[in-house]
């Protein structure tokens, strides 16, 4: 039964796609193209947004402090190192698909399967975090820099807007129901949408004008507090330099990671690059590189501006703006600079939803053209050359959750999902090293196939540990729900499974065990995350409110459990049907 779940694909058979006319992508991106997508990529939300509560903590971590700079270091390091095993798996499998991808040539279907569905964490669910944040930044450019207030209602998910005084009550009504939507963000992901399936070319290009605009912004905010407060200023603002410890530069170094997740995206254009052995791993370093130190002088600007002391008792509504905050502070009459950061603001989230809505449909793509997925998904648009189905599904799905969905939390799901990735990929380096030994590399992870790769992955999880208890519960529910489509769905039509004699139609006793996978997710995502088992227990005794959802919490695991149990003996009973030639 589930026969070569964990069976590998040949290099050569997935490098064998590439002779594929019918599924294949026009190669039109250069060096420079790659380094920019790969900047367009991570100078985004995480720079604009996370700095301020990185360096003030809250209730649940402490802050780094000035020691924020510090922090963006460390994170620097760790993704250096996930940075070089994505550069050696890029040039050696130059195919769309990223780590999904490269998990299949090492690690197997099942594992592979896993990191696809893990990669829509940070593509997909990312993108709706920062197509909401894009819709607050552009709200305040319209009022700081044109001095137009745009309807809250239109510019809102309906949990926060129950949480605005007179919101609400000041949307219209249609049968006594109030309308509040986000449709800035629905607004800007349709917009992306259609560059996307234009032309990678174009969409490259327009990244390009964006990167210059963002780059030119953060250099005139790091000059303009440096022509507003002297050096020595801000070297008396940097003590001390780490106010809460080692503990809130771990905490901000987890934090921040948000501002570094993109530069793998590149990867995912692997097959639409020119000279894919050169111009990747190129790309991937260069890009982190120049983002890094970005980082790290923005971190010293803003720290050596904002006293720590000042910046703990900001509004945590003033620290998700943290560039504004710091303008705001030093210069509160320069209305213009103000301005000025809140348009780069908006430039830099469009950047980053271009490039991640740009690296989902591939991910897409690749599964469905290994028989993962329905094969609809695999089409090539017949003028553009673009993953265009995909492409518009992946559109209309962040958008419209984009429009009814608050940001909370979406910050730290990404997080894991590109974290746990990460893992896989670096240890994918050392497996390979050793399974295919004479495979062709044109670039090496320096130092064997041990030390960094390993040392990559350690880090990762490392950060992942810093991350809150919910983070994990979702992220398991997530992949159960994977596992769910992957018995009930990719299992029987995978193309790798064909080959190994696997039945095409799905057997009843592995729609089973589907559906107990998809019972107990939901069973996870139901029962209250914050609470000890003793916890949970006293709350089912009790029967009321958080009591009856930890019942039905408990109910649908242990159903899915039975299930998932039942179909696995059924299966063994039985055996596996075999294909008939």
């Amino acid at each position: 039964m589930l026969k070569g779940i964990f069976r590998t694909k040949n290099l050569n058979d997935i490098l064998s796609a590439l002779g594929d006319e019918t599924h294949q992508l026009k190669r039109s991106l250069g060096a420079v193209s790659i380094t920019l997508l790969g900047i367009g990529a991570i100078i985004g939300a995480g720079i604009f947004a996370t700095v301020g509560t990185a360096a003030a903590g809250d209730a649940a971590r402490p802050g780094a402090g000035p020691s924020l700079m510090l922090s963006f270091a460390i994170t620097a390091v760790v993704c250096a190192f996930t940075a070089l095993c994505y550069a050696e798996m890029a040039a050696m499998v130059p195919i769309s698909g990223s780590a999904y991808t490269y998990s299949y040539a090492t690690l197997g279907e099942l594992v592979a399967w896993i990191i696809g569905w893990d990669l829509i964490l940070e593509y997909a669910i990312g993108n709706v975090a920062v197509a909401i944040s894009w819709a607050n930044y552009f709200r305040s450019f319209m009022h700081d820099a044109l001095g137009v207030d745009i309807p809250q209602w239109l510019s809102t998910d309906f949990r926060t807007a129950r949480k605005i005084p007179g919101l609400i009550d000041s949307a219209p009504h249609v049968f006594g129901v109030p309308i509040v939507f986000n449709l800035l963000a629905f607004g800007i992901v349709a917009l992306i949408t259609i560059v996307l399936v234009w032309g990678i070319k174009e969409s490259a290009e327009f990244n390009a004008v964006m990167v210059g605009v963002k780059i030119i912004v953060l250099t005139f905010f790091i000059g303009f507090l440096l022509y507003m407060v002297t050096p020595a200023k801000m070297a008396t603002n940097w003590h001390p330099f780490q106010p809460t410890g080692w503990g809130g530069t771990l905490a901000g170094a987890a934090v921040v990671f948000f501002a570094y997740i993109g530069f793998d995206a590149v990867s995912t254009v692997a097959e639409e690059t020119k000279n894919p052995a050169r111009d990747l791993p190129i790309g991937i370093i260069a890009s982190l590189v120049i983002c890094t130190i970005f980082y790290v002088v923005v971190a010293a600007v803003f720290t050596g501006v904002m006293p720590y002391p000042v910046l703990v008792n900001k509004l945590a509504t003033e620290q998700a703006e943290p560039l504004t905050m710091a303008l705001r502070y030093i210069a509160p009459d320069a209305r213009w600079a103000t301005g000025l950061v809140d348009f780069g603001s908006v430039v830099a989230h469009t950047a980053v939803l271009l490039v991640f809505q740009l690296g989902q449909p591939r991910i897409f793509f690749s599964m469905a053209r290994d028989g993962l997925l329905p094969p609809v998904f695999a089409k090539v648009h017949p003028k553009f050359k673009t993953p265009h189905v995909t492409t518009i599904l992946t559109g209309v799905i962040v958008g419209l959750f984009a429009a009814v969905m608050s940001i909370d939390e979406m910050v730290d799901l990404t997080n894991i999902g590109t974290l746990f990735a990460f893992v896989l990929v670096c240890i994918g380096i050392t497996i390979l090293r050793y399974k295919d030994p004479g495979r062709h590399r044109p670039f090496k992870v320096p130092l064997g196939a041990w030390f960094l790769p390993i040392l990559g992955a350690l880090s990762c999880l490392f950060l992942m540990y810093y991350l809150p208890p919910t983070s994990w519960w979702r992220f398991v529910a997530w992949l159960m729900i994977g596992l769910s489509i992957y018995l009930s769905y990719g299992y029987a039509r995978s193309e790798l499974g064909g080959k190994s004699g696997r039945s095409r139609i799905t057997p009843s006793w592995l729609s089973l065990m589907g559906l107990g996978s998809l019972l107990i997710a939901i069973g996870i995502l139901t029962v209250p995350h914050t609470s000890t088992p003793s916890e949970l227990y006293a709350k089912m005794m009790g029967g009321m409110g958080e009591g009856k959802r930890t019942i039905i919490a408990v109910g649908s695991i242990g159903i899915g459990l039975a299930c998932m149990l039942i179909g696995f003996v059924t299966g063994l009973l039985k055996g596996e049907p075999v294909k008939s030639n």
